[in-house]
């Protein structure tokens, strides 16, 4: 995998992800988990998507069970997201972040960033319109705390 545009997933619903349709908009990755002391940044990240959607800007959770936080089923888990926290953006189907099963896509990020392991739940890359990872951040650091990256990235018009 030569670009983040390579990479597809799986929507819980089933629905086939090709990263290709994403070519030219902002992308903000997050690996979820329902039952995560952070999971109240769902409610940011919501915000963000609605706030920037019809901007170029799209939000994917991929739920993670890889540190024991997520709900027994995929499907739990949009629920959750969805009742609690107002989830509208598209989640995938479970994604290991980190070690042997790690998903091709992670490694990919990782490659991209500084090459650390995910340490926790909550971590987000922003990706910009030309498919450049451009920001990688923790499990602690609120998607507020970074929004004027956010905003700037959807401002500027892909080359």
């Amino acid at each position: 995998m030569t670009s983040i545009y390579d990479f597809e997933k799986e929507e819980i619903g089933g629905q086939k992800i090709s990263f290709a349709d994403y070519k030219g908009q902002v992308l903000l990755l997050v690996n979820t988990a329902s039952k995560c002391g952070l999971a109240p940044q769902l409610e940011q990240l919501e915000s963000l998507f609605q706030k920037y959607q019809d901007q170029g800007f799209q939000v994917l959770g991929l739920p993670s069970n890889q540190f024991q936080q997520e709900l027994a089923s995929d499907q739990e888990a949009q629920e959750y997201c969805k009742v609690h926290f107002g989830v509208t953006f598209p989640m995938t189907k479970r994604v290991t972040v980190n070690g042997e099963d790690e998903d091709p896509l992670y490694t990919y990020l990782k490659q991209q960033t500084d090459g650390q392991d995910i340490a926790w739940n909550y971590t987000k890359f922003l990706i910009d319109r030309t498919g450049t990872v451009i920001g990688r951040y923790g499990p602690k650091t609120t998607p507020e705390e970074f929004a004027d990256q956010i905003t700037k990235a959807v401002q500027k018009t892909a080359q």
